[in-house]
């Protein structure tokens, strides 16, 4: 259940790559322990917000606060160190080394990290593979758990998630799905970027419609029904 303070507060929030405005305005609000999807066609700028409320675009303006703490200003390391975790879509795991090698790696920017064993618990593929592969011989699927999995370690509590789903089989992402359930009960607080809208459905909270670098349109998990129509004309479902 989501409290009433906000995790994540984004307000007129634009952001460039070299010459190309991509985003134009964004706002949107995220409450602590919700799930929250950006729902759009592909280049409507979603994963562009992801990566702008990190720094990791170039020039970006706006304001977004995190915790409380506006970081438009900061370096993409002190904005990380507020407790944020990014599972971009290309994944990013260290291919060379072995699945637990990649679990002990990455360095904490919060309190409250999941330990090896808990991460083994919540996904059991990782631990058939824990010493034994690296990470070019995992499945796609593994892959994307490794991913997941590598954040969870950080002690971060707000996760920014990007179409963790694309191109796997309905076991892993029904697996997928299962996960953020059990990190929506332990309190996390999740951005989903996802493509598919049958994963993201049941998943969410609230969700919000982007087009061409906005919000085109925003609505809540009961009022999902009557947003069908407008579902289908913003994204095809």
């Amino acid at each position: 259940m989501a409290d009433t303070a906000e995790m994540l507060r984004v307000a007129e929030l634009r952001a460039w790559y070299g010459e190309s405005h991509i985003l134009h305005g964004v706002d949107f609000v995220v409450h602590r322990g919700e799930v929250v999807t950006l729902l759009g066609r592909n280049g409507a700028g979603r994963t562009t917000t992801l990566k702008a409320i990190l720094g990791l675009t170039g020039r970006r303006s706006g304001s977004i606060v995190v915790a409380g703490r506006e970081t438009v200003g900061l370096p993409t390391h002190r904005i990380a160190h507020l407790g944020i975790g990014y599972c971009p879509e290309e994944r990013g795991i260290f291919s060379s080394l072995s699945v637990e090698e990649n679990l002990l790696l990455p360095p904490r920017v919060g309190n409250g990290g999941m330990s090896v064993d808990e991460i083994y618990a919540m996904f059991p593929n990782l631990s058939e593979r824990r010493a034994t592969s690296q990470g070019t011989r995992l499945s796609g699927g593994e892959q994307q758990m490794l991913a997941m999995a590598r954040i969870l370690r950080t002690g971060a509590h707000l996760l920014l998630l990007d179409e963790i789903t694309e191109g796997l089989a309905p076991v892993i992402v029904q697996a997928l799905g299962r996960v953020i359930r059990q990190l929506k009960e332990r309190g996390y607080t999740i951005v989903l970027v996802e493509q598919n809208f049958r994963f993201a459905a049941p998943l969410a909270d609230r969700h919000y419609v982007m087009e061409h670098g906005r919000i085109a349109q925003s609505f809540t998990a009961a009022e999902l029904g009557s947003k069908m129509d407008m579902l289908h004309e913003y994204l095809g479902v």
